[in-house]
């Protein structure tokens, strides 16, 4: 039984007033709330265990050290890695996807090549590639969607060739809840030997990762979007990619020997992790996958789809409201907008009683061209969200529509 009271209590920050009214927040693909449980962990680490860690031969380092691999072991079982090593921690997907981009365009990209991403990516999985192929004189190509919000899966066909170098796609839309066919995807990019990489920002919060079962080459993820610390994230590479590719950054850690005449790296996943690392925050994220996996992928995902189902029959009986993007297979995301009436107008009164929900081009501008929008109002839910709060939601979403018309 999804206990959903018992959920909430676990959440110190869900339960408080904005404007003299109890907060309902539903912007929970810009951010989450953080558990107790992952709070607890890093008050505990920096209150007995903060120290630096790998060089150390004292208790502290020692402790420190031992947690943080043990973390590292906890999201490669998550995700089901095949090594311990093929997980990276970074600061998030946008430096995840940074590091692929920048990495493999130096070992890989050349003049002519080309590179094969989504019109639905989030401008962290544009820019690194744009940068990219600026540097290297590479084509950057994208597969089209469809106006419900769909990849044009058949067009990946004609746009794969031998010109093509790597697939970067995201699991599921951040601006529109789409999720693509990812695996169907990987297979046509492997049939070609062409390896993929998948921004999972908006997928771990949701559904169970498999990368093995996926057979992705790369998978990106941020920590603060599935209940734990901002400043913290993971790639994840095949060993034999990372094991090809240049660090991305130099410094301590990354090593193995330094002279001036020559610098030799350290093995993986060190060659990878330059400088001291964000500790607290990577305990942090363990703290969050086991507090997920008591509740249960499953569990959680069913829940979240029952809130979308819910929430999307009510939003469409208000009369002008549009929902961008209507894809067969959605995660807890929608977007919208109502006729003659300016997404960030009605965000403003939304936050005036107290509903959190985000305005604007959700970091996808292209998506927003596309449908001839300025952007939309974005309402996002996660395991914590209730039945009441979509009630209030859409009253609130009728209030403003009258207030502004």
């Amino acid at each position: 039984m999804y206990n959903i009271n018992a959920i909430r209590l676990d959440f110190p920050a869900l339960h408080q007033q904005v404007y003299n009214h109890p907060l309902v927040y539903l912007d929970n693909a810009a951010t989450t709330q953080k558990p107790k449980i992952v709070i607890d962990t890093l008050l505990e680490y920096y209150n007995k265990q903060n120290s630096n860690i790998h060089r150390g031969v004292h208790y502290l380092s020692q402790q420190a050290t031992t947690a943080y691999e043990e973390a590292r072991k906890t999201i490669q079982i998550f995700i089901n890695a095949e090594h311990s090593h093929e997980i990276i921690f970074t600061r998030g997907t946008t430096e995840s996807i940074n590091l692929v981009a920048s990495s493999f365009g130096k070992q890989f990209l050349k003049a002519g090549d080309e590179v094969l991403i989504t019109a639905m990516e989030h401008h962290s999985n544009i820019v690194p590639w744009q940068l990219a192929c600026e540097e290297r004189q590479t084509k950057l190509k994208v597969i089209p969607i469809a106006n419900n919000g769909e990849l044009l899966i058949n067009d990946i066909d004609k746009l794969l060739s031998k010109k093509t170098k790597i697939v970067a796609v995201t699991h599921i839309s951040n601006a529109l809840g789409t999720i693509n066919p990812i695996k169907e995807i990987i297979k046509k990019a492997h049939q070609q030997n062409i390896p993929v990489l998948i921004d999972g920002a908006q997928a771990l919060p949701h559904i169970k990762i498999d990368v093995q079962e996926l057979d992705c080459d790369f998978y990106c993820f941020s920590g603060h979007k599935m209940y734990a610390p901002m400043g913290v994230g993971i790639l994840y590479g095949k060993e034999k990619w990372l094991e090809e590719l240049p660090p991305y950054q130099g410094g301590g850690e990354m090593i193995e020997n330094v002279t001036f005449d020559k610098t030799t790296y350290n093995e993986l996943p060190y060659k990878f992790e330059a400088g001291t690392p964000n500790v607290g925050d990577g305990l942090g994220l363990a703290a969050a996958i086991k507090y997920m996996n008591t509740i249960g992928l499953g569990n959680i995902n069913s829940y979240e789809l029952s809130l979308l189902d819910y929430a999307t029959k009510k939003l469409k009986k208000i009369e002008g409201l549009r929902i961008i993007g209507e894809a067969h297979e959605k995660a807890g995301v929608i977007s919208f907008i109502i006729k003659n009436i300016h997404p960030s107008d009605i965000g403003t009164i939304l936050d005036k009683l107290g509903i959190a929900v985000r305005t604007g081009h959700h970091c996808a501008q292209p998506i927003m061209d596309f449908y001839k929008i300025p952007g939309t109002v974005r309402a996002s839910f996660a395991l914590y969200n209730t039945f009441e709060e979509i009630d209030i939601f859409v009253e609130g979403i009728i209030k403003a529509k009258k207030m502004l018309e």
